[in-house]
């Protein structure tokens, strides 16, 4: 399969490279910094980049900035059910069409029946967010601030609050097909089984990549990124900080 002419001008068009936002391009639902930029744009010209996060456009907009569509080759919101290639948009999937009304408020019902009985110190907004591909589920709430984001990662770290949340929505819906995913700081992600961020790699398939390296920070089991990091047709590389995303890059690319 020849490279797309659109990637010609790169030193090494048959080679991507894809990258999870949260805590690999910025830190947790912060703003990208400008040495991640600069090594992004270095990188760009030898090799095919490409973002693919659980989050929706607009979130990914405010922390990797708003010409984002321009400065990556492929832009994968919600794992790949919202997808842009060289800033155009791909055909997109819904998770309320896949599942159906009925069972989606069986779901939401015992959700939201789950979060009013939990123990916790504190509580903000935003607990049940419905997505194009997902639904996202936070105990503490999306409001909460960077700080109260940060107390409720500790005490879940000893509580396993979402853990014990997530076995309970397995046990209560065993045949509904779905996939909970714990990552970020407050909270998980339900969405279909097979639309984890795997599902972007549908999109990139036709341009005949010889190599696809894939750069997360939740690459254990039952992390975000722990399917895509494991698939046979990536090459996972595990970091810790957007900082040692930057190093790593620089040690396999020499930018």
């Amino acid at each position: 399969m020849s490279t797309p002419q659109e990637f010609a001008y790169k030193e090494r068009p048959d080679v991507l490279v894809l990258f999870d936002v949260d805590g690999t391009l910025t830190p947790a639902r912060l703003t990208v910094s400008d040495k991640v930029r600069d090594t992004l744009v270095k990188l760009r010209k030898k090799v095919c980049i490409g973002f693919v996060g659980g989050s929706d456009l607009s979130k990914q907009l405010e922390q990797l900035g708003p010409n984002v569509l321009n400065e990556f080759d492929y832009a994968f919101s919600e794992n790949g059910l919202t997808a842009y290639r060289m800033g155009k948009q791909l055909a997109s999937q819904s998770f309320i069409n896949w599942i159906g009304e009925e069972k989606y408020n069986k779901l939401a019902k015992f959700i939201l029946g789950y979060l009013a009985n939990i123990d916790l110190p504190k509580r903000r907004g935003t607990f049940l967010e419905f997505r194009n591909g997902m639904i996202n589920v936070s105990p503490i709430g999306r409001n909460a601030s960077t700080e109260e984001r940060n107390e409720f990662e500790r005490y879940d770290k000893e509580h396993n609050i979402r853990a014990k949340f997530v076995e309970a929505l397995k046990k209560e819906f065993p045949d509904y097909g779905l996939t909970y995913s714990i990552g970020g700081q407050i909270s998980f992600d339900v969405f279909p089984t097979g639309w984890d961020k795997t599902y972007c790699l549908q999109h990139v398939e036709k341009d005949g990549f010889k190599e696809i390296h894939f750069f997360g920070d939740k690459t254990q089991v039952g992390g975000n990124d722990y399917e895509i990091f494991v698939d046979p047709r990536t090459i996972g590389h595990s970091v810790q900080t957007p900082d040692h995303t930057v190093k790593i890059l620089n040690e396999i690319f020499n930018l």
